[in-house]
């Protein structure tokens, strides 16, 4: 698989004069500082035009990207009728947390394999793991059974998200990359509405299974387009096919597991203090340990020394990680103080944050316009910065308020990050040559899931705690009554306002806000946390290779 070269187009020379410096101190490698001027020189030669023929393989690319995206969106409308049906509402939420888990743990792995074995070879075992997967879920009979085959799902889910974005930047060259991955996030936007609405007709006029069974078709088209037109070089026989580390994906993919299990059920299915949540914990930390161990003694490990060592991946890393903290922030916790503290119903709670995901794309598609002047890192900066100003906005607005203005909020939001995340993935898969690109993609993408997995128990804590507060302080000073003894009960009474007085409704939208409100001043510490990474921590220009 081939991939044009940059055009010697103005706009090219402006990225050039942002970005083709590569910083000394962005590798140990002594060479890499002498080789900066012929890199520079490689790139500003005329290079061979873009392939032709990249239609079929995009189209793949958008429909393997769809099924990962329509999976969780699509799957939450059915839980009512799953439950009904199978049973198991008190386990329930392992449905996406095993999915995430799976998802997240073979991210890198994936990475270094498509690096060592090619990309086809990867994203079509991927979209083989993923379709078994979704017929076993089809077939499910029992709640327990569900969950197993929806881990299955997440195993090839994981081959999915990461090839997906690797292939994307191999096909265009450094000009055009932007056009692709917008395209990608407009899947992602797109499922945000459509996900609900196919979920929901399934679920209420046909049977919930279809939901799974919708995704074999689609899959199936996506497969054949990748086995007939995605085309990769052959490997030259005089150079020998690395070996697979597979005691250190082993590793890697036990202590993501053990670390992410205790992140996602601590607080929920356990107290974070109990034996389970501290052995996870000391579990994962163990099996860390051992990892570095063995990736150190490997000859090609799945998580290689330069992942870290390089300032640009490790500041995208960072940075990655901590917008995976501050999107938990919008997606979780925006739906529920719409319906909650503005009263609106599910669909309408669901459009107000869809406001994000649909400003995200077209700004990730006009941020070439800005890095091509002002580099990679400005870029990201200024994206952060609106995000930083909008998040420390929330907790400003009115009690109750408008729907249209979280909207507002939500809709500058998505501007800011599109602005922020493309260009720091661009800049990544620009900084590295084909055999590193899939390693390092997969190495910036399972950090944002580390992150929105840490986002989630820790803003989740937060609002359970001044929930909790307001609710004890509510009691005692007698706000009214009928209010709920415990958490789990909020919901309940607010979607039965009936049986609240007046005062204790308001005084239970207020706490439900306070809660939101922490939630979003805790997420604009995490968008600090991204600047200060960027502003410290990145090169102040991102290396960029010539393309292949």
């Amino acid at each position: 698989m081939s991939s044009g070269g940059t055009e010697d187009t103005e706009d090219t020379k402006d990225a050039g004069e942002g970005e083709l410096a590569r910083d000394a101190e962005d590798t140990d490698d002594p060479d890499d500082a002498d080789a900066t001027g012929a890199m520079t020189e490689a790139i500003t030669e005329a290079a061979p035009a873009p392939p032709r023929g990249r239609g079929p393989v995009v189209a793949a690319l958008m429909l393997g990207m769809a099924l990962a995206a329509l999976d969780g969106t699509i799957v939450a409308t059915a839980v009512p009728q799953i439950v009904g049906d199978l049973g198991g509402f008190s386990v329930f939420s392992w449905l996406f947390s095993g999915y995430l888990l799976a998802v997240t743990v073979t991210l890198p792995v994936y990475g270094k394999l498509s690096d060592t074995l090619g990309r086809k070879p990867v994203l079509i075992a991927g979209i083989i793991i993923f379709l078994i997967g979704s017929l076993l879920c089809a077939s499910a009979w029992n709640m327990a059974a569900l969950i197993a085959f929806r881990v299955v799902q997440g195993l090839g889910g994981g081959a999915l998200q990461g090839t997906v974005q690797t292939i994307a930047a191999d096909l265009y060259p450094l000009k055009e990359r932007p056009k692709i991955q917008a395209r990608l996030s407009t899947v992602w936007a797109t499922s945000s509405v459509a996900g609900p609405l196919v979920g929901g007709l399934f679920a209420g006029y046909v049977d919930w299974r279809w939901i799974f069974i919708v995704n074999l078709p689609v899959g199936a088209v996506a497969l054949w387009l990748i086995v007939r037109h995605l085309h990769e070089p052959a490997r030259p026989a005089a150079v020998p096919r690395p070996r697979v580390d597979w005691a250190g994906s082993l590793a890697v993919f036990a202590t993501a597991t053990l670390l992410l299990t205790a992140l996602v059920q601590g607080g929920v299915a356990w107290p974070w203090f109990s034996v389970p949540s501290l052995g996870l914990l000391a579990g994962s930390v163990a099996l860390a340990c051992l990892t570095v161990v063995i990736e150190r003694r490997a000859a090609d490990p799945i998580i290689p020394g330069w992942v870290w060592k390089r300032r640009t991946i490790a500041a995208v890393n960072l940075a990655l990680g901590a917008l995976g903290l501050l999107i938990v922030a919008p997606t979780v916790f925006v739906p529920t103080y719409a319906q909650s503290v503005l009263g609106l119903g599910p669909i309408a709670a669901g459009f107000v944050l869809s406001a994000m995901t649909l400003s995200w794309p077209v700004s990730a598609a006009l941020s070439n316009r800005v890095y091509n002047r002002i580099g990679f890192r400005r870029t990201a900066i200024v994206g952060m910065s609106v995000a930083l100003a909008v998040l420390l906005a929330f907790p400003l607005l009115p009690f109750p308020g408008q729907a249209w203005q979280p909207a507002l909020i939500m809709l500058v939001l998505g501007a800011g990050l599109g602005l922020f995340q493309l260009p720091l993935i661009i800049g990544v898969q620009s900084s590295v040559g084909w055999a590193e690109r899939g390693t390092a993609t997969a190495s910036i993408l399972f950090n944002r899931q580390i992150g929105q997995s840490v986002g989630a128990a820790v803003f989740g804590a937060v609002a359970n705690g001044v929930l909790a507060s307001r609710l004890a302080a509510g009691a005692g000073s007698g706000a009214g009554p009928g209010l709920p003894g415990d958490l789990d009960a909020v919901s309940t009474a607010l979607s039965h306002p009936g049986s609240l007085s007046a005062s204790s409704e308001e005084y239970l939208r207020r706490a439900v806000d306070a809660a939101v409100d922490h939630v979003f001043v805790g997420a604009a510490g995490a968008a600090v946390l991204c600047v200060l990474v960027l502003l410290f921590v990145a090169p102040r220009v991102f290396p960029v290779l010539p393309d292949e």
